[in-house]
């Protein structure tokens, strides 16, 4: 079959880029081919154009002209929208490239700053429990080791002679180890006995029981004693007209705690809370004081009793002194029995 020109026609090629879109590459060759294919038309209907203006005439040539330009045209426009769809088919097969891999890397999760900073320091952490832990239960399960005491008769020396050993008149443990009655201030002259007065034992000791019940609660006193590791007191007292005296000389274990020093501490502070109160301090006693009470203490049916107290301590000891009258007290008096039996301990 010929067009106007006289040339046979060309049948178009297949549209491959549609029947095969996964093919970007072979789309291309055949835009290319068909490029090609209607260069060589444009090139043909050009000479048959010259042969026919040289037969037929100066009219007949431009009819012809006129007649070839028009599958010219058409087969540019072909070329053109085969070389558009080879585009496009490059450009999709080149999205569909890139696209699994711009998931990809978009899929990845980010690395957390850090991670590696933090395991070593909670690793660390764990380590030093771990050990604390086993170095404690490895000391828990050995025996103690034993210390020498703390109070020695004879002190050790790296070099030389230690120490002679004090003597028994300046060896306040060797004196308050013997008997504690011995300790306590004589009754003075004209003063009636203490069996008369009625203030202590038969035998001038004063177990915890005998003890506790001189206080308003003894149950109460009773277990602080005990608390206290109580050892043993010596009591005397005498009467001297309207004046009754009465001392105690009261120690402690005091394998734990100072028990001495915070008794007489908790006598002083009560003493010092009672209203109408004179206090002054015991010469050579460090914290001892002394106590006049000068409001008396009464009841209905009974004469005002006056009180003064004297609250002390010497090692082991705790050392009360009482004094009661019906007429008051005079400092004197019971600064005289607190310095006199602080000497003697």
């Amino acid at each position: 079959m010929t067009n106007r020109s006289g040339m046979p026609d060309v049948p178009e090629p297949p549209n491959d880029t549609q029947a095969h879109p996964e093919a970007p590459d072979a789309a291309t060759a055949r835009s290319a081919e068909s490029a090609e294919s209607g260069e060589s038309r444009e090139a043909a209907a050009s000479a048959g154009t010259a042969g026919t203006a040289e037969t037929a005439g100066t009219a007949a040539g431009a009819g012809a002209a006129q007649a070839a330009e028009a599958p010219k045209r058409a087969d540019v426009t072909e070329t053109a929208e085969v070389a558009e769809g080879g585009g496009a088919a490059e450009g999709g097969a080149q999205a569909a490239v890139g696209a699994p891999a711009e998931a990809a890397v978009a899929a990845r999760p980010r690395r957390r700053r850090g991670r590696t900073t933090l395991l070593l320091c909670a690793a660390a952490a764990f380590g030093l429990v771990a050990g604390t832990c086993t170095g404690f239960l490895v000391q828990a399960s050995r025996e103690p080791t034993k210390l020498p005491p703390l109070s020695q008769p004879v002190i050790g020396q790296s070099h030389g002679k230690g120490p002679a050993p004090l003597p028994a008149s300046q060896d306040r443990k060797v004196r308050t180890d013997g008997d504690l009655r011995k300790l306590l201030l004589k009754k003075p002259s004209g003063a009636s006995g203490a069996k008369d007065a009625d203030l202590v034992s038969a035998d001038g000791w004063l177990d915890v029981a005998d003890y506790a019940d001189m206080y308003d609660k003894p149950d109460v006193v009773f277990g602080h004693l005990i608390a206290a590791d109580y050892r043993r007191a010596a009591v005397t007292g005498w009467r001297s007209g309207t004046t009754f005296v009465r001392i105690h000389l009261i120690q402690f274990r005091q394998e734990e705690d100072v028990t001495a020093a915070s008794r007489a501490a908790d006598a002083q502070m009560w003493a010092d809370s009672q209203k109408g109160t004179d206090s002054w301090s015991i010469p050579g006693t460090g914290d001892g004081m002394a106590y006049v009470h000068r409001r008396p203490h009464t009841e209905p049916g009974y004469r005002p009793v006056y009180f003064a107290e004297a609250d002390a301590y010497r090692g082991d000891i705790q050392v009360e002194i009482w004094v009661n009258d019906v007429k008051p007290i005079s400092k004197k008096t019971i600064m005289d029995l607190a310095k006199r039996q602080m000497e003697r301990l």
